[in-house]
């Protein structure tokens, strides 16, 4: 095991609970659904198969306004998403009839909110 995978597993919470990150998108989320452009979001609330023995439980699973299911993938930063996670969001995003978006915060530095990606 590699000393970043390591620091990884190191940080690792329990299946269910949010880090940091999470939360703060959840409150983005949140923020979205008294708009009116979300009807309902869950954390961690789908696993798709994606082969035999791989499954992909994307972070949050959100029903927009107008019905449509998009799957939400957060990450702390570009570098932190690795080739194991890009793989399984194309995969996803290729075999299930959902938008995938994964989400970096942007640094308040840099004037905050977020940045997508869509798969």
């Amino acid at each position: 095991m590699t000393a970043a995978r390591r620091m990884q597993a190191l940080g690792r919470l329990p299946v269910g609970q949010m880090n940091k990150t999470e939360e703060a998108y959840r409150q983005h989320l949140e923020a979205r659904k008294f708009a009116g452009e979300i009807a309902w979001y869950r954390f961690e609330g789908i696993k798709l198969r994606l082969a035999d023995k791989t499954f992909y439980t994307p972070d949050f699973a959100v029903m927009l306004a107008d019905g449509s299911m998009e799957l939400h993938e957060v990450k702390g930063a570009p570098g932190i998403f690795t080739d194991d996670a890009k793989v399984k969001v194309k995969v996803c995003a290729q075999d299930y009839p959902f938008p995938v978006i994964v989400a970096f915060p942007i640094a308040k530095k840099r004037g905050g909110g977020w940045e997508f990606v869509r798969y």
